[in-house]
């Protein structure tokens, strides 16, 4: 399922800048910050570096969010000028808000900031108003970029617009939308000059992931900059995710309780990309459903995420809670597939390898020997099976045993920790650790989707469901939605396994 991981996972899509900052001040005891009129103040209790650290993080997004507490207190007349004043009017603006490596970071940010368990109380916060609070176009220029792309206004387009947008991120906004022949859509509308500023930040990049070998000595950062660089340019190409998107919606099609939006081809574009909308309840107010149906909800996820790598060889690689709309009875319809990793079976032979030698044969020698030769970790690294299996065990532990278990806060940010705390008892092998290119977004699995898990605290036999997933067991389904799965793939065909996507009796690899 996972593997090692250090701060390259967080490459993956998480914000590892910010938690390796924190953590290289932490290691070193102290934190500088900045003093008006006085000398630098040495931070050295850990409120005190936090402090430091969340005024760095918070930069990207402090104006708006100040803009948004603004709100609050002001009344309707006064909150529609403060949104107004708030919005990018021109190209220029996006660049300068989302340029200076704002733009990546906020990226990165978003990816980030439902990763609670393991950063300290100031950076989730930060990080949260990344995700929230990314200021939206204004609407003229917003139909600028229709016009654009598709050559006519959106008023003209469609036979209803709505130019107030229903979310707005780091990349680009959403618009309701009714097409003139009935069907209601979402319009993803990207930021004009957004790809110009992103790409630009990526451009500085490299020094950031050269300063985290300081912390991780074992980390390559030359193929993480470039799978993490080929991966958000990606994210910018709404055709590469008009693609992608439609590569699931295919394959879910008719599926009892997984749903992806159709793409909407007549009006998309490289930067538009209109879809089918999707309702559904949202994940703050799914955590207060009950157990019951969160199980339901987590489950869906699962089999979504280990579903699609195992059986599509395609992974989705941001999961977090704005990406997911849920129904009571299990059904989640999932967006968002700007960051997709499409692998192949060379690629996903690893990880079939680390879970038969970990969690079937229970063989920690083996798995040594593969993650050695997989290169994420180094094979002179001095450390004993022992060790390597209590460290990398962790990553495997929900499905070690044939039982219900409850995934929670707790495992979420002890796996958190794993990965940054180079402090800890695991400090050491962390150091040994890298991580492959054709690792580094399915990392986004330990750092995103057990973070998710744990906030819903869904129950499950987590071991008989990812046997059912796992095409080298394949075994007999064990939920009431592993068996209208069953029931859809034998009725369908579409969830069965690529051919000789996976070959039927596990190898080894042995060291060369």
């Amino acid at each position: 399922m996972s593997c090692s991981r250090d701060l390259a996972r967080a490459a993956a899509g998480v914000g590892f800048v910010s938690a390796g900052v924190w953590l290289y001040r932490r290691q070193n005891g102290h934190a500088t910050a900045v003093h008006r009129g006085g000398p630098p103040i040495q931070a050295t209790t850990r409120s005190q570096r936090n402090v430091v650290l969340a005024s760095a993080v918070t930069k990207a997004g402090s104006g708006w969010a100040l803009d948004q507490a603004r709100r609050v207190f002001a009344d309707a007349e006064r909150r529609e000028e403060l949104d107004e004043a708030r919005q990018l009017r021109t190209a220029e603006q996006v660049a300068d808000t989302l340029g200076n490596l704002k733009g990546a970071m906020m990226k990165l940010g978003q990816m980030a900031s439902y990763l609670d368990q393991g950063l300290p109380e100031p950076v989730r916060d930060a990080l949260a108003q990344l995700q929230q609070d990314a200021p939206p176009m204004a609407p003229e220029l917003a139909a600028g970029v229709i016009v654009a792309e598709l050559g006519a206004r959106p008023e003209v387009l469609f036979a209803e617009w709505d130019p107030v947008p229903i979310a707005a991120a780091s990349i680009g906004q959403v618009h309701r939308a009714l097409t003139h022949d009935g069907q209601a859509v979402a319009v993803k509308v990207q930021y004009p000059g957004v790809d110009v500023a992103i790409k630009g930040d990526l451009d500085n990049a490299g020094m950031i992931f050269g300063a985290m070998k300081f912390l991780f000595p074992g980390l390559d950062p030359k193929p993480l900059v470039a799978e993490l660089r080929e991966r958000l340019v990606e994210e910018l190409d709404y055709e590469l995710e008009a693609s992608n998107q439609r590569l699931f919606a295919e394959y879910y099609e008719g599926h009892p309780f997984i749903h992806v939006p159709a793409v909407v081809d007549e009006f998309s574009s490289r930067r538009v990309l209109t879809t089918e909308l999707a309702t559904g309840a949202r994940f703050a107010e799914v955590e207060g459903w009950p157990a019951e149906q969160r199980d339901l909800a987590g489950e869906a996820i699962y089999r979504f995420v280990f579903g699609s790598l195992y059986r599509l060889g395609a992974f989705n690689g941001d999961p977090h809670p704005g990406n997911y709309l849920f129904g009571p009875d299990g059904r989640v319809t999932f967006l968002d597939f700007g960051l997709v990793k499409r692998f192949t079976p060379t690629e996903l032979r690893p990880f079939q390898d680390m879970i038969v030698a970990m969690v079937l044969d229970q063989d920690v020698a083996a798995f040594r020997r593969i993650v050695e030769t997989v290169g994420l970790l180094r094979p002179d690294n001095g450390f004993t099976d022992e060790q390597i299996g209590e460290y990398f065990g962790h990553f495997y532990e929900f499905v070690a045993n044939d039982a219900p278990l409850t995934m929670t806060r707790a495992y979420a940010s002890e796996t958190v920790s794993r990965i940054f705390d180079t402090s800890g008892d695991h400090g050491e092998i962390m150091k040994s650790a890298n991580v492959p290119p054709s690792m580094v977004i399915i990392q986004r699995i330990n750092l995103g989707l057990y973070a998710i898990l744990g906030e819903l605290e869904a129950t499950a036999n987590w071991r008989r469901i990812a046997e059912e997933l796992w095409p080298w067991v394949a075994a007999e389904p064990a939920t009431d939605l592993g068996r209208q799965e069953a029931a859809w793939r034998a009725a369908t065909g579409r969830g069965a396994v690529r051919p000789g996507f996976w070959a039927p009796e596990p190898e080894v690899i042995s060291p060369v």
